[in-house]
This record gives structure tokens, sequence and C-alpha cells, in this order.
């Protein structure tokens, strides 16, 4: 019973490791991004049918697949302990919600969601957002330290331009909105050009401005992001290399045992047979 059980998981395991398998998980989480796409637009009613169908069949092969790969693990702790195999079982089981009733609009949003799985499936895509995510401590500083920036040149605005246009300088809030509104370059010349009719070295005021958000923490932001993406591609790397050597290694003491001891069995078999 083990043995068939050890046999029927190391056959799912070839599948799920399957590049085939992967290109076709692939390919049906592309054709369920554009059906869901379709479904925004109006369409006959046969080709609504059909494609209510198409979604039935995607929602099915994606149980049939996380179930694969469920099976194929050495057990459900390791499984679990894997943060993209949790997130692609949430986004399965809320799929076989179904789209009818009051939840019509939570089984669409998650069916949307289906896409994502795309970057679970793609290594470089799960290389990129794992450094997002590990980025965002160090972005959260540098935000920060930029949100006191804009107080301070909020807080600056509104004293010297509130009397020249309170909608955009009225109060610190509404001002720290206006200098994001000129941070992305956003018509920031009319504002600053309004403020210079009464104040004629306002300009120093935005342009010190822009060069402290727009060119010096947005560069921060860059490079602890590209920080945090050259280690985890290194690391990613390095796993890859440990995977080939550890494939590249001669068989190890206790499979050479085994195989000897089926030899024998092989032998005293055939020995019997021709006794």
């Amino acid at each position: 019973m083990l043995a068939n059980v050890s046999i029927l998981q190391s056959k799912l395991k070839l599948i799920d490791n399957s590049k085939v398998f992967q290109g076709f998980v692939i390919f049906v989480i592309l054709v369920s991004a554009l059906s869901i796409g379709a479904h925004t637009y109006h369409l006959p009613n046969w080709m609504e049918k059909g494609l209510l169908l198409l979604d039935i069949g995607i929602t099915v092969f994606f149980a049939i697949e996380i179930i694969i790969r469920f099976l194929a693990a050495e057990n459900p702790k390791r499984f679990f302990s894997d943060g993209w195999n949790i997130f692609d079982t949430i986004i399965v089981i809320g799929s076989l919600i179904p789209a009818g009733g009051s939840a019509i609009l939570l089984a669409r949003l998650l069916r949307i969601f289906r896409v994502l799985r795309l970057v679970s499936m793609i290594p470089e895509l799960r290389m990129l957002v794992n450094a997002l995510f590990k980025a965002i401590p160090r972005m959260g500083y540098i935000a920060l330290l930029m949100f006191v920036i804009f107080y301070i040149y909020g807080a600056i605005g509104s004293m010297l331009f509130a009397d020249i246009n309170d909608f955009l300088w009225g109060d610190v809030s509404v001002a720290m909105l206006t200098l994001f509104r000129v941070s992305t370059f956003e018509s920031w010349t009319s504002v600053m050009y309004e403020t210079m009719a009464v104040y004629p070295l306002s300009w120093l005021f935005y342009l010190s401005f822009i060069f402290l958000t727009a060119f010096v923490f947005l560069n921060m932001m860059v490079g602890a992001v590209l920080d945090v993406m050259t280690q985890e591609t290194a690391a990613m790397r390095a796993e890859e290399e440990t995977e080939l050597s550890d494939a590249e290694k001669p068989a190890s003491v206790a499979d050479v045992a085994e195989l000897k001891a089926q030899i024998e069995d092989l032998k005293s078999l055939l020995l019997q047979r021709a006794s």
C-alpha cells in the first residue's frame, strides 16, 4: 500500500515538475485573463454561455492542478510552508464560489485575482515580487523622511501663499496635496508662476522641493529596490546551482545498498523458478 502511494506521489511530482505541464498552466492562466476581460464587453448570449462554460472548465482545471501539487509534496506542512502555495490555494478555493446570487461580485473579484497566479508560476516574477516586499521596510523609512519634507514645505507654503490662492495653500494638508502635484510635474509651472507674481523668488521654494523629492528621494527608492533585487537574484542563482549539484551527485550508500538487495531478491527468484 505504501509502495503504491510512493509510486503515485513520484508520478504526480514528475507531472508537477514537467515543463510541459507548467507551460500549460501558464497558458490556462492567460486564457482565464482573456475570458475575464471579455466579460466586460457586451457580447451575444451564445458567447456569454460559452465563456461561462470556459470559466467552469478553468476553475476545475485549477482545482485539479492544486490537488496534484498538494499530493506531490512530501507532506502538507512542507506544502503550506511556501507562501505562494497558500496564495494559490486561497485563489483556487475562492474561484469555487458560485458566481450567482449575492456572492456574484465576490466571485468575480476572486476570479480576477486568478491572473496573479502567473506570478507564482514564473520564478523570475516571484523573485521580483519577493524583492518588492523585502524592500518595503527600507522604502518605509524613505517615505517617512519624504513625509517630513512634505510637511515642512507644506507648512511654509501655507504661511506664504495662502493669501494668493486659498484653494491650493489654504492649510497644511491642502498644501501637501499641492506639493504632491508639484512633485509629479502635473502643471506645476502654473502654480509656481502664480506665486512668483507676488514673490519673485518663490521659484527657489519649488526648485529645492523638486530637487529633494523628484531626484533625491526617488533615486533612494529605486536604489533600495535594486539592492534587494540584487540579493534576491544572487540567492535564486545559488539555489539553482545547489539543485543542479544535488542532481549531479552520485547515488548515496543507502541507494546502492537498496539496489543490491533488489538484485539479490531477483537472483533468488530466478533460482527458485529454475529449480
